[in-house]
């Protein structure tokens, strides 16, 4: 079946509901995976609003949660999971305002799209301090053995 991502907050390509966004409580989504190939040492996550500022024209893609070096053994993240919370040995990179951590949703106009990636890498990567999503991705170039995703949308009421 290979490597699968899942919310029980929403499902995919579904809304996510206010309580994860700017407009409520601002807390990350649960999230839960299995399949993971072979050979998996470490994970990656990465959220990102390709959507940015305005659907109907786009500009960029605005990063809301940057993760790595989730250990292997790892197979989910709890709702409003905190720093100190994070499995063993995660690393947290920098989003879209310049802080660790998650940033929910909070689209300036339209439904965005909010893709929750996630990527099965042959190696754990070296403490790359706060990296940010171009940095990670450099990174992790040659060492992903596969890739899960879950989008969800969301548009202020």
């Amino acid at each position: 079946m290979g490597l699968t991502l899942t919310s029980s907050a929403f499902a995919h390509n579904g809304p996510i509901p206010r309580r994860f966004t700017c407009q409520g409580e601002d807390v990350s989504v649960p999230l839960a995976w299995s399949g993971a190939p072979a050979g998996t040492k470490s994970f990656v996550l990465i959220v990102d609003d390709p959507d940015a500022p305005d659907p109907k024209a786009p500009r960029m893609t605005w990063v809301h949660w940057v993760l790595y070096n989730l250990p292997a053994t790892a197979s989910a993240l709890k709702e409003g999971i905190q720093a100190n919370e994070l499995p063993a040995g995660t690393r947290q990179g920098l989003n879209d305002w310049k802080r660790a951590g998650y940033g929910g949703p909070c689209p300036p106009i339209g439904r965005h799209r909010y893709f929750h990636k996630l990527y099965a890498l042959d190696t754990v990567l070296t403490d790359l301090e706060q990296p940010t999503k171009a940095d990670l991705e450099q990174a992790m170039k040659g060492h992903v053995l596969e890739k899960a995703e879950l989008i969800g949308t969301y548009q202020k009421s």
